[in-house]
């Protein structure tokens, strides 16, 4: 029996395929990953991943990235694109439809089916250890809620869930002819988790009897975003007017410009809350009021032009340029926007040292939690973008040494999706094998 993984992330998503012998990422549009992001735009079909992508580049559509952010939160239910309303379930059950069909399968009866008509019936999903923004167990029992709703809107059967980290173990797995103690870091868009578990023969062989061999989890919401973020905060906003003043009227007075409003710009998805009638206003008269009117200007234009995805290109594009160099320019010229920053490597390590520092931590408190010291742990197994940034790497290489880090190539994208599929086919349909995942204590 065919079995599929899904790896729903909050920037990329994967399906794997488990045929029996061996699981294979499933090519979406003849490509690994997917972005995880929507667009609609009035008289057309939704759109999602790249060509979502594409078109969001023209404008005059509404975008909608992160998704998978919001699922633990109570305080975001539902919103409105084009005058219909959609419950979070819903979003996440459409781009589940369009990432299925373009990977080729097909719907019948509402159900989702192989492309020869054959229904899905095993799926596991993958799961963070701990979603953005769960603060409280109900939060977390939300998340899931909403996800597995989401699935069977899409047409697909109940899920087995899995924590990411464990499935990236499981692939890792694969590749071994020994036992070890590996340590698996999984860097999101959204979540770093980690798990700690013995992979190999001896746990195979144990058969679905696997608790033993798994130590302890850990986690934090903070990722990919979260240095994104740092780099907007730093980098981009002071062009559009960070800490600029503008003029009082009547006694000559200043101000400066409100913080709250830059705090929007540091997540791409929250940008949309300042294109109310009430923020143009105020943007508006801050404009007139303001002591460098032109950088106000250029933040207007980001906000009216609705220009949060080219900016994020920009971003995510410098952050990957200084995986490979020690500085780089972030340029984004658009109408009255000249942003030309330099940013060197040890800028952006500076900015982002809190976020690493709570990413950090939070490894550290599994290694407690579980009485694991680093020189106990045979290998660390990375997977994720986040896990090609220098100063992550070199905060494993400090505690662990370089020898010990394995990942390489495209496996810190698709591990994830191949553990997914490959713990599937270990544990079979009724979700008890091995990294069965009921709920997070």
């Amino acid at each position: 029996m065919r079995r599929l993984g899904l790896d729903f992330g909050t920037t990329n998503s994967a399906l794997a395929l488990h045929d029996g012998s061996a699981a294979r990422i499933l090519p979406v549009s003849g490509r690994a990953t997917w972005r995880t992001v929507l667009t609609f735009a009035e008289g057309e079909e939704p759109l999602a991943g790249e060509p979502a992508m594409e078109r969001a580049a023209h404008g005059g559509c509404r975008f909608v990235q992160s998704i998978k952010s919001h699922l633990a939160s109570p305080l975001v239910d539902r919103t409105q694109i084009l005058g219909r309303t959609y419950r979070l379930p819903e979003l996440v059950a459409v781009f589940l439809r369009k990432l299925l069909t373009a990977a080729g399968f097909v719907f019948r009866d509402g159900r989702a089916c192989f492309s020869d008509g054959a229904p899905i019936e095993q799926i596991v999903v993958g799961r963070p250890v701990r979603y953005v923004g769960a603060e409280a167990p109900e939060h977390d029992a939300l998340a899931v809620a909403r996800l597995e709703e989401a699935m069977r809107l899409a047409g697909l059967p109940s899920p087995t869930l899995e924590l990411e980290p464990l499935a990236a173990a499981f692939h890792y797995e694969s590749q071994l002819d020994h036992d070890e103690l590996v340590l698996v870091a999984d860097f999101g868009g959204g979540t770093s988790d980690f798990s700690l578990v013995e992979v190999g023969p001896a746990r195979l062989r144990a058969g679905p009897d696997h608790a033993r061999f798994v130590h302890g989890h850990g986690g934090v919401g903070l990722a990919g975003d979260a240095l994104d973020a740092e780099l907007v905060h730093h980098a981009v906003t002071p062009t559009l007017g960070r800490g600029s003043r503008y003029r009082l009227p009547g006694n000559g007075g200043t101000m400066e410009v409100p913080p709250w409003i830059y705090g929007k710009l540091r997540r791409w998805h929250h940008l949309s809350f300042l294109r109310s009638q009430r923020t143009l206003e105020l943007l508006h008269h801050l404009r007139i009021q303001a002591e460098e009117p032109d950088k106000l200007r250029s933040l207007l234009h980001v906000v009216e032009d609705d220009l949060g995805l080219p900016l994020f290109r920009a971003v995510e594009g410098a952050k990957v340029r200084l995986s490979h160099a020690e500085e780089t320019e972030l340029s984004f010229v658009d109408g009255p926007i000249a942003l030309r920053a330099p940013v060197s490597r040890a800028a952006f390590e500076a900015w982002t040292e809190d976020v690493r520092g709570s990413i950090e931590a939070s490894l550290d408190a599994l290694l407690t939690e579980a009485n694991a010291r680093p020189a106990d742990v045979d290998a660390v197994f990375m997977t994720g973008g986040t896990s090609l940034v220098p100063s992550v790497v070199a905060a494993f290489e400090r505690r662990f040494g370089v020898d010990k880090l394995r990942g390489r190539g495209g496996e810190q994208l698709t591990s994830v999706a191949l553990g997914l599929a490959a713990r599937m086919g270990s544990g079979g349909p009724d979700g008890d094998g091995p990294g069965a995942t009921r709920a997070i204590a």
